[in-house]
């Protein structure tokens, strides 16, 4: 990923089953003033993956139906063409086992759910000054 010149957008594919945090957390980076494209399923997220080359950053949720967001991870990474973009799991569960599972198959990030617009800018900020 290329680094960001000032005011320019990131663009951020959020993944959650549930409509209430997709919208939660779209809102929150939509006010950082980042573009979002959000889905329901990891599924939906690797179609998405596949027709659109401009993501930047994934932030998706950890507990999901037909694949977990930790599924995604390692299916993104696992992929020579999508590696480079930034993975960042959700959880309103604090399970030290599995953040570390996550942090080590590569995820940039684990926020605990509710998200807050301080996590939402600190990661982005980050993935901005790369």
């Amino acid at each position: 990923m290329s680094s960001f010149a000032a005011g320019e957008l990131m663009h951020v594919l959020a993944v959650d089953d549930s409509s209430v945090d997709r919208t939660l957390i779209a809102t929150l980076l939509r006010s950082s003033k980042h573009r979002v494209t959000t889905v329901d399923s990891g599924k939906r997220a690797l179609e998405l993956l596949g027709l659109e080359s401009d993501v930047n950053m994934i932030i998706t949720d950890y507990w999901m139906p037909e694949m977990t967001g930790y599924e995604l991870l390692k299916k993104v990474k696992e992929s020579s063409v999508l590696r480079q973009i930034p993975v960042v799991i959700m959880s309103s569960e604090n399970v030290p086992t599995r953040i570390n599972k996550c942090l080590e198959e590569g995820a940039e990030d684990f926020l605990l759910k509710p998200v807050r617009s301080s996590d939402v800018r600190r990661v982005c900020g980050r993935m901005m000054m790369r």
